[in-house]
């Protein structure tokens, strides 16, 4: 129920509005496989309804919340269709700068301390405005230069209002809509609320900065800069200042002199070592995050959107993205599977089929034209059309991709992706591997050992119990259950045919022995019938024996 509260009417007036006016558009839609594609993709929307440009406006001025929701949406392929993905992906939260007194006023709050006393210089003037803070120049006591960004005053008490109206209405959408429980929408927000909160503590967003240096260290051209400890709270984060500019701003003429195709390839490696063997990366590298310095180094700025894998999952990104690389599809479909919530309308053979005809297409395009992102959201998009839910993980992991392409191709035209992650996947492999073999790993991996052996006789006694007695039971996923009917119905066949032959060839042993007029070759005749039947019958079932396991075997070659 709505709390109506009075400092909520206006939001709730605004939601309204919002929601009326994008009932009947494609946002509300189910993601379709069919929309347009590529020149046509910005036609979805454009008719009599409002465009996903509209949207994308309409959530700016709707303020710093829904600029945030707007950006995070932009990387959920299974939630709204391309065209408002990819407007949304270019919502910038530029907005008017706060006064300078109110800077001071929350450094010295924060700090401790008058500006002036903590650092030399201090520009008054922002570098960026954005929703949630803004940026400063300063020079520390100690000569070094810096940035400093100051948390928008007011700004947690104004998403904290923003999501309690929010909160209410998912409630209510999720007790009477079948669309908000179709796709979690609570779940959803949750996300939402949690990301948020992350990005609202420049203190995390410093040991962001901290850990990503730390495993990036083996990488010479890439560079985080760090913060400054004693001048970093909640709402105020220093850190060296990154002389350069963004890769957006290169000129032709700057790219001579640079060697973009090393650059581009060690920034890829960089990143899959965050993601498959760290398991913590940099989950925001769009080109304005991405900073060429003055000494020709990558700089990453704005960490505070990363992503974080568990092992197991790690594990089954490694196996996605090398199936979807090396256009082995029918394996991609199945981890995807593995790793996504199944709802109860999963339609698990249009999924297989889309994968299919996804990866199919991809192989048939050039490399230059092959986006390893955009073919992972791809499948993010399949998953919820066919009543999957794919992991967030999965969704940032391809949105991250999808940057990190178009910031290769930027710093190289012909970068090519697909190509890096398979050259890159032994050493990234190897550091996976070093990183696992641990002492505590190994200790712990000794006295799993030790339990395991030390239950097995007890173990299997239960088991020969079971079988005994008998209590032994079978449970079978309902997705696979056609799959092992079909197997057992080959199987019974095979021996109802064998038994058949076997009976064929008894008969015409005891008919040998029957007195007859009727022979062949001197044999009685009916025997002889009986045995040429039972070989042409063992033959065909062999044939159909061995040719049926040769298909299999080379099924599973393919797959």
């Amino acid at each position: 129920m709505l709390s109506l509260k009075p400092q909520h009417w206006r939001r709730y007036s605004e939601l309204t509005r919002l929601m009326l006016k994008y009932t009947g558009s494609d946002v509300f839609r189910s993601t379709n496989r069919f929309a347009p594609r590529n020149g046509d993709r910005d036609s979805l929307g454009t008719g009599s309804g409002p465009s996903p440009e509209e949207l994308a406006n309409d959530l700016e001025a709707m303020g710093p919340t829904f600029v945030k929701i707007g950006q995070i949406l932009s990387s959920r392929p299974d939630l709204i269709p391309a065209p408002y993905m990819r407007a949304l992906s270019r919502l910038q939260d530029r907005v008017k700068p706060f006064s300078f007194a109110e800077v001071e006023k929350i450094i010295e709050r924060e700090l401790g301390v008058r500006i002036s006393k903590a650092f030399a210089e201090f520009d008054a003037e922002p570098l960026a405005a954005a929703s949630l803070g803004q940026v400063h120049r300063a020079t520390l006591r100690d000569g070094r230069d810096v940035v400093v960004k100051v948390q928008r005053p007011g700004i947690r008490e104004q998403i904290g209002r923003d999501f309690e109206v929010i909160e209410e209405i998912v409630e209510l959408l999720q007790q009477h809509t079948k669309l908000a429980r179709r796709y979690q929408f609570e779940k959803v927000l949750e996300e939402f609320e949690h990301t948020l909160e992350h990005e609202l503590d420049y203190q995390r967003e410093a040991g962001n900065l901290r850990v990503i240096a730390e495993n990036l260290k083996d990488f010479p051209h890439i560079r985080i800069p760090q913060p400054i400890a004693d001048y970093t709270t909640h709402a105020v984060l220093t850190m060296e200042y990154v002389e350069g500019r963004k890769i957006t701003k290169l000129t032709p003429l700057a790219r001579l002199d640079l060697d973009g195709a090393a650059l581009a390839e060690e920034l890829f490696k960089a990143y899959l070592k965050q993601v498959l063997v760290d398991g913590f990366f940099h989950a925001d590298p769009h080109p304005g995050n991405v900073y060429l310095t003055d000494d020709k180094e990558i700089a990453l700025l704005d960490l505070g959107m990363v992503g974080r894998l568990a092992p197991g999952m790690q594990d089954k990104l490694i196996r996605l993205l090398l199936s979807i690389a090396d256009g082995r599809s029918e394996e991609a479909a199945t981890i995807a599977i593995e790793i996504s919530e199944t709802a109860e309308r999963f339609d698990e053979t249009a999924f297989r089929r889309h994968i299919g005809l996804l990866i199919a297409e991809q192989k048939g395009n050039r490399l230059s034209e092959i986006e390893v992102g955009s073919t992972v959201l791809e499948v993010c998009r399949s998953a919820a059309e066919s009543g999957l839910f794919a992991p967030t993980e999965l969704t940032m992991l391809g949105k991250t991709l999808l940057q990190l392409d178009q910031v290769g191709r930027t710093l190289h035209p012909t970068f090519d992706p697909n190509d890096a992650i398979r050259r890159n996947v032994s050493d990234i492999l190897q550091q996976r591997v070093k990183s696992q073999f641990t002492s505590a790993s190994m200790y712990s991996s000794a006295l799993e050992v030790k339990e395991f052996l030390s239950a097995l006789p007890n173990r299997l006694s239960r088991i020969f119990d079971s079988i005994a007695a008998p209590q032994l039971e079978l449970k079978i996923r309902p997705r696979d259950r056609h799959l092992i009917l079909q197997g057992i119905s080959h199987t019974a066949n095979r021996i109802t045919a064998g038994l058949i032959l076997a009976a064929m060839i008894v008969g015409a042993a005891l008919l040998m022995r029957v007195p007859t007029d009727f022979t062949l070759w001197g044999y009685p005749g009916l025997a002889m019938i009986f045995f040429l039947l039972a070989a042409l019958g063992g033959g065909i079932l062999l044939f159909n024996i061995f040719t049926q396991d040769a298909k299999e075997k080379r099924r599973a070659r393919e797959n």
